[in-house]
């Protein structure tokens, strides 16, 4: 069933049309997921869908009663309770319905010797609890704590709200939106402010949901495990496609595909028709020049197909000026506090060269702080940090706290390579979408993706053979992190990334180290690898990590030779068990026919038939011996 429509929305800032004709529609249970450039408009249609703010045109229908829930709508909280009683707020009148049962159970007691107001009692009783029961009452406390603990707010949960940080505010809201159970979830970048653990418990509390869900989101596996639908906002207007994220990309492909093919065929066909046009024109006679305008008034009533377009996309290659060693960092003892907390303590870091290596864990464990003392920004406490020889360390940090705001785009990027043209320096820009007039923007009026952009821009200029990045998918567009992707694909240096995209750490790593508790432990392979392992509750790879990616191979090489022997191994085991099914099938009934005393009457047919069922059953004694001894 449809709950809500949309019908050639449109909304302007001034001169500027962010949303043109948008039409969709969103069925109960849909989980859709939003996608699109930066600043093209989707919160802008959300807040719509809300009721935040109008539309100029068109219609946005919806079913009669429809509850919503909007993450910014949450927002307002009471200074004075508690986190815990914040989201018990949300509960008040179930708590209400559980006052009237205790009431009426008391009630019922009393009048314990009156029949007829112990029916009448009874009645209200039963009524009321299958009300309760209705509402889930018995599930409330459950569910606040679940909420406490999925978004980490446990430990925190008999603070005041006004102590809270903006993230923890963020949570509270969140968690308490998902408790009033709407028919409808609208969530801008929900995961915005959530570390991994988090965002898996909200996986999966969406994944069970019952009403439907709209989601702006960058976090492409967040998408994947969630979405079954996806809307894609470009040039103001929304397409929509079945299925996850990883789905849209290839159906948006084969669209886009398919749209050219049939421009580009009508491009011909329009082509040749203006030829024929002209040469019909070019005979000058009374006939040829019917011929020619019956033609043309065909090829004016032809419904012109628009080329297709797609949004601008960033797109570079990351290079290095030399090799390093094989060796291209070692920590030993490594330790770092701030004032009297301990953020991380001997910790200890080989990094050969060519390795992979994502560095993950939850907020505030230090991930940023340990990139910081690599590069020597921070001074560790204690321990020991050694570089190869060769080694060119390229830093990309998140907060793009080394451009200088008070410089434009051009001068930024020049002033770090004077001995580069301007034309070279504009031409690096322009794989990173700065065009024209754009390189005169000062730093200081870009939005966070651009300022990105821009940090990318030096990065790839540099041509150094380590990358330590520190979130760098942060603010940059779908697109524009499959390109990054791409280009660390073919990275022939060593990546040393701080993430928590696991999509992106599925693209690039061969090795997740979590920082935990103030501990590094690794763990072979990318992200999916990890969690298996980490829900297995396995031992981190500890005597194979660090390895070069050529040992790497060679231990992968072993371990698929060791995976083809176990099946080759199963499969011998099953061929086994079914021959000793067939045999024991035989002596069974080879035994029954020894049975009967018919048999007895024949001698010689009774030797032979004897001599079947020992030589049958010395056949299934070795196959099982067989068998054993395979298993």
């Amino acid at each position: 069933m449809i709950i809500l429509a949309l019908q050639d929305v449109k909304k302007s800032f001034g001169t500027h049309e962010v949303l043109k004709n948008v039409s969709f529609t969103l069925q109960e249970q849909d989980r859709m997921g939003m996608v699109g450039v930066n600043g093209c408009g989707k919160s802008t249609l959300m807040k719509i869908i809300a009721g935040v703010e109008a539309a100029d045109d068109g219609s946005v229908n919806m079913q009669k009663g429809l509850r919503i829930g909007y993450l910014a709508q949450q927002g307002e909280l009471d200074g004075n309770e508690s986190v815990q009683e914040a989201l018990e707020s949300v509960f008040v009148p179930l708590m209400r319905m559980e006052e009237d049962l205790r009431a009426l159970e008391v009630q019922m007691a009393e009048e314990g010797e009156n029949p007829e107001a112990l029916r009448r009692l009874g009645s209200r009783y039963d009524a009321l609890t299958r009300d309760f029961e209705r509402q889930r009452g018995y599930e409330w406390r459950s569910r606040v704590t679940g909420v406490l603990k999925g978004l980490k707010l446990w430990e925190c949960r008999g603070m005041e709200t006004s102590r809270l940080s903006g993230g923890e505010r963020t949570r509270l809201c969140l968690g308490r939106m998902l408790l009033t159970d709407p028919d409808l979830l609208l969530l801008d970048e929900p995961t915005n402010h959530l570390d991994l653990k988090s965002i898996a418990w909200l996986e999966d509390y969406l994944q069970a949901y019952r009403g439907a869900v709209l989601v702006i989101s960058h976090d492409r596996y967040f998408l994947d495990h969630v979405c079954n639908r996806m809307a894609e906002m470009i040039l103001g207007t929304v397409e929509t496609y079945t299925g996850n994220y990883s789905e849209y990309t290839v159906k948006r492909a084969e669209v886009y595909e398919t749209r050219m093919r049939a421009w580009e065929m009508q491009q011909k066909e329009i082509a040749r028709q203006e030829a024929v046009i002209a040469m019909y024109r070019r005979f000058n006679r009374e006939k040829s020049i019917r011929l020619a305008e019956s033609r043309e008034k065909r090829l004016e009533k032809m419904e012109r197909l628009e080329r297709p377009q797609e949004e601008g996309t960033i797109r570079f290659r990351f290079e290095t000026r030399r090799r390093t060693g094989e060796d291209v960092l070692q920590t030993e003892g490594l330790k770092k506090s701030f004032g009297s907390r301990v953020i991380f303590d001997n910790l200890k870091i080989h990094a050969r060269a060519g390795d992979r290596i994502a560095l993950i864990g939850d907020n505030g464990t230090g991930k940023s702080t340990l990139l910081r003392c690599l590069t020597g920004e921070e001074k560790p406490d204690a321990g020991m940090i050694r570089w190869g020889t060769g080694v060119d360390i390229g830093y990309y940090d998140q907060h793009q706290a080394g451009l200088d705001e008070r410089k434009t785009v051009l001068d930024e990027v020049w002033d770090r390579f004077p001995r580069m043209d301007q034309a070279e320096i504009r031409g690096a820009l322009g794989l990173f979408l700065f065009t024209g007039d754009e390189v005169f923007e000062p730093i200081s009026t870009l939005s966070g993706g651009e300022k990105g952009r821009v940090a990318l821009t030096e990065l790839m200029l540099r041509k150094d053979n380590v990358l330590l990045l520190d979130e760098p998918t942060n603010h940059l567009d779908m697109d524009s992190r499959e390109v990054l992707e791409d280009a660390l694909a073919d990275y022939p240096g060593t990546i040393i990334a701080v993430s928590h995209d696991r999509y992106f750490i599925n693209r690039f790593a061969e090795k997740v180290c979590v920082l935990e508790d103030g501990a590094l432990k690794e763990y072979l392979g990318n992200y999916d690898s990890y969690f298996e392992k980490s829900r297995r509750d396995e031992a981190p790879d500890g005597e194979t990590a660090g390895m070069t990616r050529t040992a790497l191979d060679r231990e992968k090489k072993k371990n698929r030779e060791e995976i083809q022997r176990q099946k080759a191994q199963k499969e011998q085991v099953r061929l086994l068990e079914e021959r000793i099914a067939r045999a024991e099938e035989e002596a069974a009934r080879l035994e029954a026919e020894l049975a009967s005393p018919e048999i007895w009457k024949d001698p010689e047919q009774a030797a032979e038939m004897t001599k079947k069922y020992n030589l049958m059953k010395a056949e299934i004694d070795a196959l099982y011996e067989e068998w054993s001894e395979t298993e």
